[in-house]
């Protein structure tokens, strides 16, 4: 298959995802449009649109590539995802959190947030934590589908960057969330067909289903390195109690596995749908598209040691060398991978897949960002409800300044760093958010002091453990070894990578219980608005700032 035709295959996806953005915005007809879909969103395409958005190219390229470091152990990241990523978040979750959204008439997930504790402090600090911290995971995403690029079509790695955010943006900017739903479907899909070919072919490479035998058998080449920090073979588990153990679980597969239900981009979904009915009928396919997702990425990437070791007797992280700083770069195993061993047509079929993973994610990202900026930073915390003609043009603009920084991040960022970014960001989501959306929606005790104070306290420990004690972002910061003289003030002790979502998300939902209960209980009027449907009172729908003390 020669470039011409290349080119040809690519100019008829972006012609079809154009097609979409453009059909997505001449469907928007008005801000709910925008924001949430009109409420009318089929439950398949919510499903498709929820796994593609929630699976992306930190999952299959990432993720993947650290299944190839560390082995089938990060399957439980698969099993959490199933259970809690969508099980949990369909049945528990989507139901109320799409009822009491149309209740309250909330459009994002900060201002159902703040509309349901009736204050715009919580709906302005939400979103500006999303479009500070967003662009993190966003640009773990853009790195992921543009290392695939770069292997695949030979790119300059900086190129491949740039023309991979604007496709993105374009349609993010003038479809809304109509636009990015059709387009995440369609995306859905290739990943979905892509995925399939590659496991079976997989398995034909490395000798059929028994190849896990032989999987097992590679313990022993283990780098010794890996070895003393717990690494037991691509099969097993890593020692328990072991930093490499701790990496694994607490970051991996905790702050993941717990964070998808915190995370706003994914939450807001709920709210497009016109029934809890059809978040059952999407409960089936978004299971097992999520199965086929990232089971495949992950059963693939251990096993790419097995294939690299039977043709050319080395493990994979010998495969990805960097020539620069003369270590693994993991976000490169997939990639080479595929390159190598599958037919040149797959390769460029499983580049739409990853275009498809990344831009999905992408553009749910974005739109977060940007409604975080337009509608809860701006219309409600700084307007005070006013000015709604503004929202939309102050959206966009909050896409194009979330666009220019995970550009920013992704060209900086070091190497190997999507399964982290992805996880921090995740965990951060759990910290800030999961105990003050629980108590929104299940929770009627729970105050508005109760949920500020542990908003506060979870980001306040999150961003402490990650400045100065979890050893790969306080050494890569630098502000631990600027103040204190070493790059984490753990040392050589197993808490230097133990996650912050161990801390702080503990923290938090302590804190919110305690003051909670310590405080005034919410008024009758503003309960019944959110659980009954009854108006409430105009002082408790949107309490300005000041009456709650901040």
């Amino acid at each position: 298959m020669n470039l011409t035709l290349l080119i040809i295959i690519i100019a008829l996806y972006l012609l079809a995802i154009a097609f979409l953005g453009w059909l997505g915005y001449r469907k928007t007809k008005n801000a709910a449009d925008y924001l949430v879909g009109g409420r009318q969103i089929h439950p398949v395409l919510m499903a498709l649109a929820y796994g593609s958005t929630f699976i992306s190219t930190s999952a299959i390229v990432g993720f993947g590539g650290v299944a190839g470091l560390m082995g089938m152990g990060v399957l439980w990241l698969t099993a959490l995802n199933i259970f809690v990523g969508i099980f949990i978040a369909f049945v528990v979750f989507g139901r109320p959190t799409r009822r009491i959204g149309a209740r309250l008439d909330a459009h994002t997930f900060p201002e159902l947030m703040g509309r349901r504790f009736g204050s715009r402090f919580i709906q302005g600090f939400s979103g500006t934590v999303m479009a500070l911290l967003m662009p993190l995971y966003a640009a773990a995403v853009m790195i992921g589908g543009a290392r695939f690029l770069e292997v695949q079509l030979k790119m300059d790695y900086q190129l491949a960057l740039f023309v991979f955010a604007v496709v993105v943006v374009a349609y993010v900017f003038f479809g809304g969330l109509k636009g990015v739903i059709y387009t995440d479907a369609l995306q859905g899909t290739i990943m979905f067909v892509s995925m399939i070919i590659l496991l079976f072919a997989t398995y034909q490479f490395v000798g059929g289903w028994g190849a896990h035998q032989e999987l097992t058998a590679l313990a022993s080449k283990v780098p010794p390195p890996l070895q003393a920090i717990g690494h037991q073979g691509w099969t097993a588990m890593p020692t328990f109690g072991s930093p490499l153990w701790w990496t694994l679980v607490s970051t991996i597969v905790l702050g993941v596995g717990i964070g998808v239900l915190a995370q706003p981009q994914l939450a807001v979904r709920y709210m497009t749908v016109k029934s809890g009915k059809e978040l059952n009928r999407a409960l089936v396919p978004g299971g097992i598209f999520i199965l086929m997702m990232t089971g495949v990425a992950f059963v693939v990437g251990a096993l790419t040691n097995l294939y690299f070791f039977q043709r050319e007797g080395v493990i994979a992280l010998a495969k990805v060398i960097d020539p620069v700083t003369k270590g693994p770069n993991i976000d490169k195993i997939i990639p080479t991978y595929i390159s190598q061993a599958m037919p040149e047509w797959f390769g460029y079929l499983f580049l739409l897949a990853m275009l498809g993973a990344a831009m999905s994610t992408l553009s749910g990202q974005f739109h977060a960002i940007g409604t975080s900026v337009g509608r809860d930073l701006y219309q409600q915390a700084i307007a005070r409800g006013q000015h709604q003609e503004r929202t939309v043009p102050l959206a966009k603009l909050g896409i194009f300044v979330g666009f220019v920084l995970t550009i920013l991040l992704a060209a900086k960022l070091e190497l190997g760093i999507i399964a982290i970014a992805t996880a921090l960001f995740f965990g951060m989501c759990a910290a800030v958010f999961l105990p003050a959306y629980v108590s929104a929606l299940f929770w009627r005790r729970a105050t508005r002091p109760g949920v500020i104070a542990g908003m506060l306290s979870g980001f306040g420990a999150w961003a402490l453990w990650v400045l100065f004690v979890h050893a790969k972002e306080s050494s890569a910061i630098g502000l631990s070894q600027l103040l204190f003289n070493v790059p984490t003030l753990a040392g050589k002790t197993v808490w230097a990578v133990v996650d912050p979502i161990v801390i702080a998300l503990p923290l938090s939902a302590i804190v919110t219980v305690v003051v909670s209960l310590l405080t005034k209980p919410p008024a009758a009027s503003l309960l019944r608005a959110c659980f009954n449907g009854e108006a409430p009172k105009a002082e408790e729908a949107a309490a300005p700032a000041e009456k709650v003390g901040v």
